[in-house]
């Protein structure tokens, strides 16, 4: 890992995050009457609540247990509450200016001005609370996606292909054993003739991972050609070698700038991820590189982890393109951000005679809430026609 570009990057994200916090906090307070035992209570609460993920992951490096896990949950559902305790935030410090200059709140609100902004300090928190809620149940309750692609058959003996596509699975802290069984038990009950998984399948830090033995539960997705993957930027930012040898010693081929020929009739191509060069000494291949290392004659299926630049697999003859990392935002209205970024942020695309996918993914990053698109594992259907 390139040390200085990593401090970098946590040090622009432990800026943002303390100033967003302070904002949020010092909005909150003034709506709390001086007087009140609350004001004690909340300076107590918001706190704790900005920094246990932080304490509770850095906790992680030395030892793991209910206690680091309590912290990293609390602080992931932190993560979630602050994008909407900071919008609301942003929303009522417009309406005072408009106020300030339009006089738009009614008689009754600025006779009573004290009362009725500790009253909306409440209503933020009970609609804050419920859409967490709403949230987390959405993130537990995948959608299986189902849809059936046509491919030149080129070469390939056999008429079609039956895949499983999970992205971002996040495993560790948040998401293990129960969701993790969930799974397995849907994606064996597609009867994939092959799994692929695009990336991000362990959450950055390994050592939950091992504590749970969630790679004996990986051992059990099963599928006639076997299971694929690739590495997403949370292997490299954990560490991309030991993820990948456990994901190896579990049962998933990890494709890093390579290619696999499967059963004389297609060929899966797995991409290092953009991320490699950030930490990490090495880089990546070009997409033409690796094309140049397939037969063109057969079908030719590409794994890549975060979807920029998808002209490539078009220009280098890939009939499907499968991604992930985006979640679609997984908050809203994060999902309008990501759309922005990326020519495709979830869902499928044609472009020339390249088919993409980009799934939202298992699970996500940090808060276990998906408010902004929903959690899913593909099944497609290849035909070779």
């Amino acid at each position: 890992m390139k040390l200085a570009s990593f401090l970098i990057f946590i040090s622009i994200v432990l800026v943002i995050y303390g100033s967003v916090n302070y904002y949020i906090f010092s909005r909150g307070i003034q709506a709390i009457p001086k007087d009140s035992p609350v004001r004690t209570y909340y300076i107590a609460l918001f706190i704790f609540f900005a920094l246990s993920f932080w304490v509770g992951r850095i906790s992680e490096n030395f030892m793991i247990n209910s206690l680091t896990d309590t912290l990293v949950w609390i602080g992931s559902f932190w993560l979630a509450a602050i994008l909407y305790f900071f919008l609301f935030a942003a929303l009522f410090d417009l309406l005072r200016a408009v106020n300030h200059f339009a006089g738009i709140f009614p008689q009754a609100v600025m006779l009573n001005y004290e009362k009725y902004k500790f009253y909306s300090l409440i209503g933020v928190v009970v609609i804050t609370g419920i859409t967490l809620i709403y949230g987390y149940v959405n993130f537990l309750n995948p959608r299986t996606f189902e849809m059936t692609i046509s491919v030149p058959k080129k070469e390939s003996k056999i008429e079609q292909l039956n895949i499983a596509v999970a992205s971002d699975i996040h495993l560790g802290t948040i998401v293990r054993n129960s969701q993790l069984d969930n799974l397995v038990e849907k994606i064996n009950g597609m009867n994939p003739d092959i799994i692929l998984l695009p990336g991000d399948i362990i959450d950055e830090d390994l050592g939950p991972v091992l504590k749970l033995n969630l790679g004996e539960k990986l051992k059990k997705l099963k599928a006639k050609y076997g299971v694929y993957g690739v590495a997403g930027n949370h292997e490299y930012i954990g560490g991309v070698n030991e993820a990948v040898k456990y994901l190896e010693d579990h049962g998933i081929k990890m494709l890093l700038d390579s290619s696999v020929f499967i059963d004389s009739s297609f060929y899966i191509t797995g991409r290092k991820d953009k991320a490699v060069t950030n930490f990490t000494s090495g880089g990546r291949l070009n997409l033409a590189e690796l094309a140049g290392m397939i037969d063109k004659n057969y079908p030719a299926i590409l794994m890549d982890h975060q979807p920029f630049d998808l002209h490539l697999a078009e220009e280098n003859g890939y009939d499907l393109q499968l991604s992930g990392h985006t979640h679609h935002g997984q908050l809203f209205p994060l999902n309008f951000v990501t759309s922005m970024i990326y020519e495709l942020s979830w869902g499928y695309l044609q472009k020339g005679n390249t088919h993409y996918y980009v799934s939202s993914g298992f699970a996500g990053w940090g808060p276990p809430v998906r408010t902004g698109s929903r959690t899913e594992i593909v099944n497609i259907v290849l035909k070779f026609e």
